[in-house]
């Protein structure tokens, strides 16, 4: 069977994830990668067996004509990029935050679409193993028939002190809107996937490292279209005891009608009916890759979606919704009011 081929744009902290996913894809081949600074690149290439390394990813694009391009650049790169593929006609996969605004979030769907290009936003957090199988067992009815809520909690502990997030992620720490647009835009997608659409959110946000811009701690509490009720109480400056909190990033609570399941900080999925003991759900997760390796299932989502034509679930069309719930969460913390999520 002839390999799609593929090439990437970026080479920056979290690229490595991407590159190593790709080279398990049996149905892939990467042949190319774009990045700027020489000595990241020399790495990269070394490292993944990469056969060409361009500084100009137009060039990238032109010369090697792939069946698609992975675009891991910062957010405020994306509208360009996109826009230079989707012109090319090339299928495209491009990392969160999908831009600095919702307009031009907006613009990069538009201009694929009327490219006819696909595209795919890749935030992973829905692929990781544990919402899969909360997903599946909500969907057998295992805690009831109706959902009550979803709680999930998140204590990161590396946002303290005046060094904050330099060893990784430098750049977290000029962003203005920080905790929701870089990290809750997952858990907004995520109790999406789980619960389905937001009517309403009522939000409280606080920057509690005055050595960053913008906001470290969230509570923000979800209505959904269909009753629940949804929390999510989080900051990256107090710290959790799991051993790994970038693992689940937190601990999940959802309770139905019927009963209640329970996530820690170690993958430990478990489920309780009314009236009925606690017992563990067995479900495939490893510590492989980044949170449960959810970075592969992204990517092997993208690759099935393009062989057999059935839609992302992380369109670009369906993400905008994610978009507009951030937007509302951003409303409600600065009128200190509820608001409406519109349809």
């Amino acid at each position: 069977m002839k390999k799609l081929k593929g090439v990437a744009i970026g080479g920056g902290y979290f690229s490595p994830f991407h590159f190593e996913a790709w080279q398990r894809l049996p149905e892939v081949q990467l042949v190319a990668f774009s990045e700027t600074s020489a000595e990241r690149a020399k790495t990269i290439q070394a490292t993944f067996n990469i056969p060409k390394c361009y500084a100009d990813y137009r060039a990238m694009l032109d010369a090697e004509k792939p069946d698609f391009v992975d675009i891991i650049t910062p957010p405020g790169s994306h509208r360009e990029i996109c826009a230079e593929a989707s012109q090319r006609g090339i299928q495209i996969i491009c990392q969160k935050p999908l831009a600095p605004s919702y307009a031009e979030a907006e613009a990069i769907v538009l201009d694929a679409e009327q490219a006819g290009a696909r595209f795919m936003v890749h935030d992973n957090f829905r692929f990781q193993p544990w919402h899969r199988e909360i997903k599946r067992q909500l969907d057998a009815g295992a805690i009831g028939d109706k959902l009550h809520s979803l709680c999930f909690r998140s204590r990161m502990g590396d946002g303290w002190g005046e060094e904050a997030y330099r060893p990784r992620q430098p750049y977290f720490r000029d962003y203005p809107r920080f905790l929701i647009y870089e990290n809750g835009v997952h858990f907004i997608d995520t109790f999406r996937f789980l619960a389905g659409e937001m009517t309403r959110v009522t939000a409280w946000l606080r920057r509690l490292n005055p050595a960053i811009k913008g906001e470290d701690c969230a509570l923000l509490v979800f209505e959904f279209a269909h009753g629940a009720l949804g929390q999510w109480d989080a900051n990256r400056f107090n710290e959790s005891t799991s051993s790994d909190p970038r693992y689940t990033f937190g601990e999940f609570l959802l309770e139905g009608n019927g009963g209640t399941l329970r996530l820690d900080g170690d993958g430990k999925l478990t489920l309780q009916k009314l009236n009925g003991k606690e017992q563990a759900v067995n479900y495939p997760h490893e510590r492989r890759g980044f949170c449960g390796d959810c970075v592969y299932l992204t990517q092997r989502h993208f690759v099935d979606r393009l062989l057999d034509g059935l839609p992302f679930e992380t369109n670009g069309r369906d993400y905008l919704k994610n978009l507009v719930v951030e937007e509302a969460i951003y409303r409600s913390a600065e009128t200190r009011t509820s608001c409406v999520i519109a349809p």
